[in-house]
């Protein structure tokens, strides 16, 4: 005769494979998330470093 069913084992397992994803699921968020800072801030520049734009007159 098979073992009886262990439920609470059973129901644990779930919730742990339910809580690993929930953790490799934020994982990810949080690395695009820094991707994405880390573009912006690469793309935007920094104060002093724009060159002047047409029409512009250097004071220099």
């Amino acid at each position: 005769m098979p073992f009886k069913p262990n439920y609470n084992q059973q129901r644990s397992e779930r919730n742990r494979a339910k809580e690993q994803k929930k953790q490799e699921k934020l994982q990810k968020r949080e690395e695009e998330a820094a991707r994405r800072k880390a573009t912006q801030e690469g793309d935007a520049p920094q104060d002093g470093d724009t060159p002047p734009q047409d029409g512009e007159t250097d004071p220099s």
